[in-house]
């Protein structure tokens, strides 16, 4: 029976997950059997290939990480989990565990850190690296409610009054006519304020757009 661990990678920056693979290459009991840019295609890869971990990063577009890990945990699906974030916030980690993560890693962990993290949850163990310990052990000797982390857009992402009240007509179902009509504007001037507001928040269509909104809590 093979010892190697078959891990998934889900993460939507190419470069962290060809950093992590060039970092794994050498490892003679590691293997990558699959990659995900987003929630949605992290839950299929792992239906599909049945890793024995899966190595997931917290922000991602259409699904996060910690709704992929209610998710698959709901599914009964157990397979070891560990985190990936830049936020060593307490949100971020109580969230992460309570959903039914193995780990938490920062992604300036060192590789010696990582590879003991992938290990230890691998063979049934909890791993959670820098000073989430210590976020754990006052989370156990104060508990208090966990707060919902809030994204935030970025400062070029930041739309006017016109383009929410554009957002708000798009999502109600309404086209460019009827939105041009119900502003009293032309056609042109609403199809160029929704491309304009779809490119701020860096969305293809009205679902992702849909998505976005109420991630950033626009509606």
């Amino acid at each position: 029976m093979s010892n190697t661990i078959r891990v998934v990678l889900a993460d939507d920056h190419v470069f962290v997950r060809d950093g992590i693979k060039s970092l794994l290459e050498n490892e003679a009991n590691i293997e990558v059997v699959g990659e995900a840019t987003d929630g949605l295609e992290a839950l299929k890869i792992v239906e599909t290939n049945k890793p024995d971990l899966l190595i997931l990063d917290i922000r991602m577009p259409n699904m996060t990480g910690i709704e992929v890990v209610e998710k698959l945990r709901s599914q009964n699906n157990m397979v070891k989990i560990v985190m990936l974030s830049m936020h060593e916030s307490e949100e971020y980690v109580l969230k992460s565990i309570r959903a039914g993560a193995d780990g938490y890693l920062l992604k300036g962990s060192s590789k010696e850190e990582f590879l003991k993290a992938l290990h230890t949850v691998a063979n049934g163990g909890k791993y959670f690296s820098g000073d989430i310990s210590s976020i754990l052990i006052n989370q156990l000797s104060n508990p208090v409610a966990i707060i919902e982390p809030k994204q935030t857009l970025e400062e070029e992402q930041l739309i006017t009054k016109r383009e929410k009240e554009i957002l708000k007509l798009l999502l109600s179902g309404k086209g460019n006519k009827e939105i041009a009509e119900a502003l009293d504007i032309s056609k042109r001037t609403a199809e160029v304020h929704r491309f304009n507001l779809m490119k701020k928040l860096k969305v293809k269509n009205l679902m992702e757009l849909s998505n976005k909104a109420t991630e950033y809590s626009l509606i």
